[in-house]
């Protein structure tokens, strides 16, 4: 059992890594963008259209990949998963042309959506409710790690190899991983409904509990792929930050927003510790996260590059609470058996519903409104999301097995 308990916990931490790299993946794009565009001589109108593009490719591939982890397992869907994004990633090295570049993040990112079902099922297949809230703590600071590291490695290694290299090592790395995560072989808990009960797709779409989580993604997930794909262009904009000076502060944000993911998933445990219900716990912990994002068009007034990284990180410190908390509803209210599926169709809704934030954002910027329309979107999108939820679900109602795993990886 010892050795069983073992496998479980590097289970755990490939899941980490695979998620870490992943963020490594999307973000470097990002980073390099002042690069690649003075190189390529990229619109804002072409890069939002990667970014669109990548979205949409996503939010399709989500449809598919919940199902594809419920019914294939853990071990052969994310090794195909891992190794497609990885290829993908490294063949951003090889294009020279907006075709290209779109093309590859198609790609990776329809292969990248993969990730969140696998890591939420991995909860619900390998631990028992006493341990999932603990390995699933661990896990959901993955993204963050891979936001912190991102933008304190790839600028320094594109400014030293080339923009190049930065693509082929972080796609490399993920190559790695593959044939270590197949090796692996653990035994899953003897958790009610797992793997053996099928889900039909209408009965998931007519569940109340996916169109509350899907809700919720969408008006979250909308800020936190408009910062993903911008925060570094807004550092350069406001403050004339370059290539190499622009990694601390962005790496600055996502080490609040890490905090803010393990702050998401201990504010409900505490609160119901202290005789909250589940519903009361979960809410009220959303109601906080949703209430700090509000200042964040205060940034546009701000002289200091380090003085917005701290108030763009309480907004992403905030975002990563409320998401985990919105996973953390997932496992509360929908059955084992239905984990990956509901995901994957809340995770197609939030990707797609961003792409109306980069459309936005290349509109606004090259109408010289800049980018206080967005971040007006960005304060307010939380407090809508909370009344959609409780409008959806007046009472949170755990299921067996439920109540009480807490955060799932969150983004």
């Amino acid at each position: 059992m010892r050795g069983e308990g073992r496998g479980r916990w590097v289970i755990v931490a490939l899941i980490f890594v695979a998620i870490m790299l992943n963020y490594v993946d999307r973000q470097i794009l990002a980073l390099l963008k002042p690069t690649l565009e003075a190189q390529f001589r990229w619109s804002d109108q072409d890069y939002a259209n990667m970014g669109t593009a990548s979205q949409v490719a996503s939010a399709v591939a989500f449809l598919g990949t919940g199902w594809f982890i419920d019914r294939v397992g853990l071990r052969r869907g994310f090794a195909s998963g891992v190794a497609v994004w990885s290829l993908a990633a490294m063949a951003h090295a090889l294009v020279a042309t907006v075709g290209g570049f779109i093309t590859a993040r198609v790609v990776l990112s329809a292969a990248e959506s993969v990730g969140t079902p696998a890591a939420v099922k991995s909860a619900a297949t390998y631990f028992d409710e006493r341990d999932r809230q603990v390995a699933l703590g661990v896990g959901n600071t993955a993204p963050n790690i891979g936001a912190i590291l991102t933008p304190l490695l790839i600028p320094p290694l594109a400014v030293a190899f080339g923009w190049r290299a930065a693509f082929l090592v972080a796609g490399g790395l993920g190559l790695l991983w593959v044939p270590v995560w197949l090796l692996v072989r653990v035994r899953p808990v003897a958790v009610a409904g797992v793997g053996a009960a099928r889900v039909g797709w209408g009965e998931v779409l007519r569940r109340r509990e996916t169109l509350a989580i899907a809700v919720a993604k969408i008006l979250s997930d909308q800020v936190w792929f408009f910062m993903l794909f911008w925060l570094p262009d807004l550092f350069h904009r406001l403050f004339g930050l370059k290539q190499g000076t622009l990694g601390l502060p962005v790496a600055l944000v996502y080490l609040m927003a890490a905090c803010g993911a393990l702050t998401g998933g201990w504010l409900p445990a505490a609160l119901m510790k202290r005789g909250w219900s589940v519903n009361a716990a979960r809410k009220g912990a959303m109601l906080v996260f949703a209430l700090l994002i509000l200042p964040v068009p205060l940034v546009l007034q701000l002289q200091s590059a380090w003085s917005a990284a701290l108030l763009l990180g309480l907004a992403l410190f905030a975002h990563q609470g409320f998401s985990t908390n919105v996973f953390g509803l997932a496992t509360d209210i929908v059955p084992a058996a239905a984990v990956g599926s509901t995901i994957g169709v809340a995770a197609f809704c939030g990707n797609l519903g961003s792409t109306g934030m980069f459309q936005l954002s290349a509109w606004s910027l090259g109408h010289g409104h800049g980018y206080l329309p967005m971040l007006a979107i960005c304060a307010g999108s939380y407090l809508v999301a909370l009344a959609c939820v409780q409008l959806i679900l007046p009472r949170i109602v755990p299921v067996e097995g439920g109540g009480g795993a807490e955060p799932v990886m969150a983004h």
